[in-house]
């Protein structure tokens, strides 16, 4: 039987788990051992950790010029959401949202056309059952969103909110401007040193990088120090 075959198995007969060391054949203690890849897999692909991106990409994500371009879209995405947050809690919208138990939340549910079944039966199941506190939840959301992506604060979270937002709208039937809105956060998302480094982000960033030791914690025993100096100054006879 080969070293491979050899290595599949541990002694305590469950399925072994793959490594690029060939040292961890098996195991005593009952746990899976790993075994080796054969060494033809990554000549033939390659190993992944060696990859390396296109110069011009990586000089994109580093850019400051480039990142005036991020923080515009960052900015104007930031925007959008504020616009359509406030409306639902101050706005026109307000009625649907925030009052009377969330009825445009349950209207759009009930009557929106779903991509799929499965997503239609959560609509019907979960949302239209909960449209009160999702119409609140909705409403904050959008607000809370476009404020952080406006500030630059916050900015990765903002937007793989937005993009959270815009994948429940897509599924539930409303197209509009949701694919150029996630175009941008998916850019904002991707380049955030540069989207973010004008904002609060950049400034937190900045001020961490002039104290490097400010958020470094040092584990301190009470005591350890005087019986180590005492078991110096009385070794054992």
């Amino acid at each position: 039987m080969s070293s491979v075959q050899d290595a599949v198995t541990t002694v305590s007969g469950e399925p072994a788990e793959y490594t690029s060391s060939p040292a961890a054949v098996s195991t005593v203690s009952g746990e899976p051992a790993k075994h080796y890849l054969p060494a033809a897999v990554t000549t033939v692909i390659g190993e992944p950790a060696k990859r390396t991106n296109l110069a011009m990409w990586e000089g994109l994500k580093t850019s400051k010029l480039a990142a005036l371009a991020w923080t515009a879209m960052r900015i104007w995405l930031g925007v959008m959401w504020i616009q359509a947050g406030s409306a639902k809690i101050w706005g026109a919208e307000a009625a649907g949202f925030l009052h009377n138990n969330g009825a445009g939340v349950a209207g759009f549910a009930a009557h929106g056309t779903p991509a799929y079944s499965w997503w239609g039966s959560f609509l019907h199941g979960f949302v239209v059952p909960n449209a009160g506190p999702l119409g609140i939840l909705i409403a904050v959301a959008e607000f809370a969103i476009g404020v952080a992506l406006v500030a630059g604060l916050f900015t990765r979270v903002a937007a793989l909110g937005s993009l959270a937002l815009l994948f429940t709208y897509v599924m539930s039937g409303t197209a509009s401007v949701c694919a150029f809105y996630a175009l941008f956060a998916i850019v904002i998302l991707v380049m955030w040193r540069t989207s973010s480094w004008i904002g609060v982000d950049g400034l937190i960033a900045g001020y961490r990088q002039r104290h490097p030791n400010l958020f470094t914690t040092h584990l301190h025993i009470p005591g350890t120090r005087g019986t180590a100096g005492t078991a110096a100054a009385h070794p054992v006879a």
